[in-house]
């Protein structure tokens, strides 16, 4: 049996002028000279801004510090458009992207007129081009997203730590205010007291001086130093380490794998006609396979044996 051929697909269609602009914008910005230069284009832009802080520099070579900062804006202007491009076939993943809308912000705000007389609000921005470096160090952007997810962990120690530091500081005006008035004068002295000894630091000369006053003050300062430089301080560790490790398994979900392609393939759609026509082609070829087979296992199959026929009964008639 001859297999039938199976019809002819519909010529490609020409891809749309986006996706081959986003295609050759990503394999652009995914080239690693692409990052090593981005990379050494924020550390020279940095070096320009420290070279500013020195007045005979900024003096001696006041045009060309201005030149080559007008150079630097307009080669992150077009990173920022190559990273655009990049997602021209799919836009809304170039704002789901922190970092893109960090950058594109801090770019961006260069153009603003306000901003632009304003050389104040103009260092911060290019002093913000430095934290761009985590976009391409991901030890560091790890770091960044943990310090990120712990804010609401540290949020609730500063309130624990808040409310230590004023029962804490209002016993201690209370015992020791008329006989340190410098450092328990008043509430807010007794909490910066008291926030200084968090680090440990003077811990020896603010023990001997409370022994002065009465011996229960070693209860005091031990129980002072217990909670809040072992128990509190190792509770934000903790809350870093955690969100640390989430950060780690974020970073892991979100960067593709070295053999993964760069973006996702669509899954093809299924074809009723061609399953069917590929089904028929299998059984034809089943079928084909068993006429070669059946052949040879009927010239090669063992006669049948004679009919066995019963003998006639012997006539005793005539006996």
């Amino acid at each position: 049996m001859n297999d039938h051929p199976a019809p002819t697909g519909a010529a490609p269609r020409p891809r749309p002028l986006r996706h081959v602009l986003a295609r050759r914008a990503r394999a652009l910005t995914e080239a690693r000279w692409f990052a090593l230069s981005v990379f050494t284009l924020i550390i020279v832009n940095a070096a320009l801004l420290g070279a500013e802080t020195y007045s005979g520099l900024a003096r001696d070579w006041r045009h060309g510090l201005h030149l080559a900062e007008h150079l630097c804006l307009a080669a992150f202007t077009v990173e920022i458009a190559v990273r655009a491009c990049a997602h021209a076939d799919r836009p809304r993943d170039f704002f789901r992207d922190p970092w893109n809308l960090f950058d594109l912000a801090v770019v961006a705000c260069a153009f603003l007129p306000l901003v632009r007389e304003n050389t104040t609000v103009l260092r911060l921005l290019r002093l913000a081009r430095v934290l761009r470096t985590a976009r391409f160090l991901p030890q560091l952007r790890i770091v960044i997203v943990a310090v990120a997810r712990s804010l609401p962990g540290t949020v609730s120690f500063l309130l624990v730590g808040t409310l230590l530091l004023y029962v804490y500081a209002m016993v201690g005006w209370v015992f020791f205010g008329e006989a340190n008035p410098g450092q328990y004068g008043s509430l807010g002295r007794a909490a910066l007291t008291l926030f200084l000894l968090m680090t440990l630091d003077g811990l020896g000369d603010a023990v001997h001086a409370g022994l002065e006053v009465s011996r229960w003050s070693i209860v005091y300062y031990a129980s002072y130093v217990l909670i809040a430089s072992f128990v509190l301080v190792n509770v934000l560790i903790g809350v870093v380490i955690s969100s640390l490790e989430e950060a780690r398994e974020l970073e892991r979900e979100q960067s593709p794998a070295p053999d993964a392609p760069s973006a996702p393939v669509p899954a093809p759609v299924p074809d009723p006609e061609a399953d069917l026509r590929t089904r028929i082609a299998v059984a034809r070829k089943a079928l084909d396979d068993l006429e070669a087979v059946l052949p040879p296992l009927l010239v090669t199959r063992p006669p049948d044996p004679p009919a066995l026929t019963p003998s006639p009964a012997p006539d005793t008639a005539h006996r």
